[in-house]
């Protein structure tokens, strides 16, 4: 499964995120005028090899208006743009709309930890216009290499936050910034006594975006790495480690209860169904045979993890007819599977995501769409495309 693990010991910024991916991109020079031809004409995106610690890596430089933007990002207390005017900039991108989706949910996931920070409405939040044109191009160009890159699977290691105070437009913080905390919950993180802030609130919000699990570096066949250096030094190397390559197929052993039944009504079985489900059975059917004597009957199979085995047939006897019951060993080969969640105008909508095998699809849930449907007075349809339009 071509997999992707950044290596987060250094903690995370837009900019070395996106100078790390691109260390893997075949056609480095082509994706940088993709995205310049993709920005607003104000901004310009470099990338730069340079050295650190003995590592050598890329250095992304994004200058706007011909200047470089020394301290990008949500602290600037002037020359402000509301989060209104940013979302009609990336929905004016001349990107895929999956790419401009993504831009658009990261955005979103910023805003919103800065309208917890500062306590105001999301609507009333106000970014540093320079400053959110340069988390524009650090988002934009880590989605559309995302895009390119196509990792089946995308992994980190829990992340280094540093550790002393931090000087910005509000005052003296601690770090994390509160912003970086808020993007960050759930996540694994860590401190130190290495003075400076490492992960900023764009690397927080585009790890929690794309990162579907934090820990250890898997078995991994590495076939590419990439090195995004940051623009301070410290004493260790200040890089961003990205790296590409197979990694084992998720599998598991499971189970298979099968028995077989010619004496229950449809209401038991339902029933029965219902309690295996209740106490955890990976997945419950049935299916209709012919059994001795010509007697129609219904084979009825739970699929379950070894460890669920005494328990499942508990339930089985208890509520079936059968005399006996039949084991199967299997081994099950799954996608990765994650949720996030994304907002219509009616209200926020769960999306599950299925990946892997060279396959990635999303499905919105059912019980979401159809609560808009019948609050709304629409067709199950039309709440469909509320979230297309979201």
């Amino acid at each position: 499964m071509k997999t992707l693990y950044f290596d987060c010991s250094m903690g995370a910024a837009g900019d070395m995120l996106m100078a790390a991916l691109l260390e893997l991109h075949p056609e480095r020079e082509g994706f940088l005028t993709r995205l310049n031809g993709a920005l607003p004409e104000r901004v310009c995106v470099t990338a730069l090899p340079t050295g650190k610690g003995g590592i050598c890596g890329t250095q992304i430089h994004v200058r706007i208006d011909g200047h470089e933007e020394e301290q990008p990002g949500p602290h600037h207390a002037h020359g402000h743009t509301d989060i209104q005017e940013i979302y009609r900039r990336i929905d004016s991108l001349p990107v895929s709309d999956a790419v401009r989706q993504h831009t658009r949910e990261i955005y979103r996931s910023i805003a919103a930890a800065e309208s917890q920070v500062h306590g105001r409405p999301v609507e009333n939040i106000h970014l540093h216009e320079l400053g959110s044109l340069d988390a524009l191009a650090d988002i934009l160009g880590v989605c559309m290499l995302m895009e390119e890159l196509a990792p089946e699977r995308v992994l980190a290691s829990p992340v280094h936050v540093g550790g002393g105070m931090l000087r910005c437009a509000h005052g003296i913080l601690p770090v994390p910034a509160p912003a970086t905390e808020l993007l960050l919950r759930g996540i694994p993180m860590y401190g130190s006594n290495m003075q400076g802030e490492l992960c900023t609130p764009t690397g927080a919000a585009l790890l929690a975006h794309f990162v579907e699990s934090f820990g250890p570096m898997p078995v991994l066949r590495v076939e590419k790495s990439g090195y995004g250096m940051g623009s301070k030094d410290y004493e260790t190397a200040n890089a961003l480690r990205v790296l590409l390559g197979e990694s084992e197929a998720k599998q598991e052993r499971v189970l298979e209860l099968v028995c077989n039944l010619d004496d229950m009504t449809p209401e038991a079985l339902g029933f029965v169904q219902e309690e295996l489900m209740a106490q955890g059975a990976l997945d419950v059917y049935t299916t209709g045979i012919g059994m001795k004597k010509s007697r129609p009957g219904i084979m009825l199979t739970c699929m379950c993890r070894e460890e669920q085995r005494e328990q499942m047939l508990r339930c089985l006897f208890r509520h079936t007819t059968t005399l006996g019951v039949r084991e199967y060993l299997c081994r099950r080969y799954t996608l990765q599977r994650s949720e996030r969640q994304a907002d219509t105008p009616c209200g926020p909508v769960r999306v599950k995501r299925a990946q892997g095998w060279g396959v990635c699809r999303e499905k919105a849930e059912y019980e979401d769409l159809s609560r808009i449907a019948r609050d709304q007075g629409i067709s199950l349809k039309e709440a469909e495309a509320l979230l297309r339009e979201g």
